[in-house]
């Protein structure tokens, strides 16, 4: 055969070479679950996810197809090379053709799908399935001897299942999506994904900061608090929160008062029932529990029965949208005081999830969730006023201490004010 047609087959079989590793990079790399979302409209998607369910049997079509491609051109490179250089060709053939299917047949085509898997893959769908019918008795023989040989090494071979995703793995996806998606959507879908590993006396009301109604209190008392709360839910209780004898929803009081003067007794019949629940329940789990109750406001007992807060459904749905009329700086500075000489006040019921974010600090909460509770737990004894300590790195000093509870806590160290003010 001339030198010219070997030439041109050749070329032709190195074109085919690098048509097959593309196929095999864009097929292998391709986005899964982005290609499940265009199987929805596109028909290329749906032959593309088909191919993909028998990995093996693609691999083998396309593994044949190179294969075949890189010896029959070795073998003609090898011809044409001794009739140019003798005996010396097979060698000097051996080292040209390699070099040249490394860059034009394996690295720039499998770097081109790898960066564009989709138009290659999308492309070539229509190629491979008519290759896969035609050489199926083929890949079927080679898929059941390497099948086979998988079996013996106790590897088993199955159609292709969905894929599935961790939720961590998802919020990788998330943050990665910075560009594709705005950050109040991001901060929602990272609050949902969040849920699982916030439990409800991470964010409840603590019990010192319920507020309530007494039943035992004189009515004119009762009316003027009604009439002032901002709130849609009230506990009721006798003297003490412990004996808590129902919830009170505060439109039910103003039908009351609506219609008459009203008495102890009317309040008490348009009571609802005390939903308790666990304080370790993650806020995924309440979630729900929220709505197979129909309840949006729960009581919040440790392990003993005692109440230690309280948590309502927009608690919940605050840590997935954020707060919905509170300015968080404005709220952050009456918890926080810059002082002139670079140190700042902090309230000690401030929540570590809060003031972490807030001041950049590393702070642990695997334990206490407030800073009075962490430094309690520190040092294992209630403190006096001017003691120092430090935890993690970060400077202390209790100010004040009130009722057996830390009120006051300097923390000494550079941090950015929530209002933008660098303090030094």
């Amino acid at each position: 055969m001339p030198l010219p047609i070997l030439s041109i087959l050749l070329i032709i079989l190195l074109l085919l070479s690098a048509f097959f590793s593309a196929c095999e990079t864009g097929m292998m790399t391709i986005n899964r679950y982005r290609l499940r979302h265009l199987t929805k409209t596109s028909r290329a998607a749906r032959r593309v996810q088909k191919l993909l369910e028998r990995p093996d049997r693609l691999l083998g079509a396309i593994l044949l197809g190179n294969n075949f491609a890189n010896i029959t051109a070795a073998a003609i490179a090898s011809v044409m090379a001794i009739r140019l250089w003798g005996d010396y060709g097979v060698l000097i053939a051996s080292f040209l053709l390699t070099i040249i299917i490394l860059i034009f047949a394996e690295v720039s085509p499998k770097t081109l799908a790898a960066i564009y898997p989709e138009k290659i893959a999308f492309r070539a769908s229509l190629t491979l399935s008519a290759i896969l019918r035609v050489l199926y008795p083929l890949v079927w023989i080679i898929n059941a001897f390497s099948n086979g040989l998988l079996r013996l090494i106790g590897v088993k071979i199955r159609k292709q299942k969905h894929l599935s995703i961790s939720p961590e793995e998802l919020r990788t996806v998330v943050h990665e999506a910075a560009g594709r998606i705005s950050s109040q959507h991001r901060a929602m879908l990272l609050g949902i994904l969040d849920l699982e590993q916030v439990s409800i006396e991470d964010i409840m009301i603590p019990r010192n900061e319920i507020i309530g109604i007494d039943i035992n209190n004189e009515w004119e008392a009762i009316k003027s608090q009604l009439a002032s709360t901002q709130h849609t839910f009230l506990p009721v209780y006798e003297d003490d929160l412990n004996d808590m004898i129902g919830v009170l929803h505060v439109k039910d009081a103003i039908h009351i008062f609506a219609q008459h003067a009203g008495t102890k007794e009317q309040l008490r019949d348009v009571l609802m029932d005390v939903y308790f629940v666990p304080e370790g329940t993650s806020l995924a789990t309440q979630l729900l529990n929220f709505k197979n109750n129909k309840k949006r406001f729960a009581l919040v007992v440790d392990e003993y029965g005692d109440l230690q807060g309280l948590i309502t459904l927009e608690d919940i749905f605050e840590e997935i949208v954020g707060e919905f009329t509170t300015d968080m700086v404005s709220e952050t500075q009456a918890f926080i005081h810059p002082q002139q000489d670079g140190s700042l006040l902090i309230d000690g019921s401030t929540a570590l999830r809060d003031l972490n974010p807030m001041l950049g600090l590393d702070l642990p909460m695997n334990g206490a969730k407030t800073l009075s509770g962490l430094i309690i737990e520190y040092l294992e004894t209630i403190p006096e006023s001017g003691t120092c300590c430090k935890i993690n790195q970060i400077p202390m000093e209790i100010i004040q201490v009130q009722d057996n509870k830390i009120k006051t806590v300097k923390i000494v160290s550079n941090f950015t004010h929530p209002a933008g003010n660098k303090v030094r």
